[in-house]
């Protein structure tokens, strides 16, 4: 699975819920595919600092050739975003690629951390 291995009906949909993720937690989602040059993690945070905006950004990072997935929130993500949700949706994420649906498997990744990271309604009393 390498970035340009992906059809343009893939990329509409991987941005499709890209945009709904956002829509969803109110933060800004980006989503790499392709090789990290040196260490994976150092690589995916130095993407997300590049971001317009990272204090409200969530970067997933995808290395297919070494099989490494990095997911890096900024400091107001991580607010309503746990490690233990971004763990969950990296495993969500890996077994999909691992039956072969990378398309797939980005966009329920994505759609978890979205889900997780929106702020909790809050019920106003009069």
């Amino acid at each position: 699975m390498a970035a340009g291995d992906f059809s343009a009906a893939d990329k509409f949909e991987i941005d499709r819920a890209i945009r709904a993720a956002e829509e969803t937690s109110r933060f800004e989602f980006s989503v790499f595919v392709g090789h990290a040059d040196g260490e994976p993690r150092a690589y995916a945070e130095g993407l997300h600092a590049a971001l317009v905006a990272p204090s409200h950004s969530v970067l997933v990072m995808v290395d297919p050739m070494a099989r490494v997935i990095e997911v890096v929130t900024g400091s107001v993500v991580r607010r309503t975003l746990t490690d233990h949700e971004v763990q969950l949706a990296i495993l969500e994420m890996q077994t999909a690629f691992a039956a072969g649906d990378r398309v797939g498997g980005l966009k329920r990744g994505v759609t978890m951390l979205a889900a997780h990271a929106r702020a909790p309604q809050t019920l106003h009393a009069e």
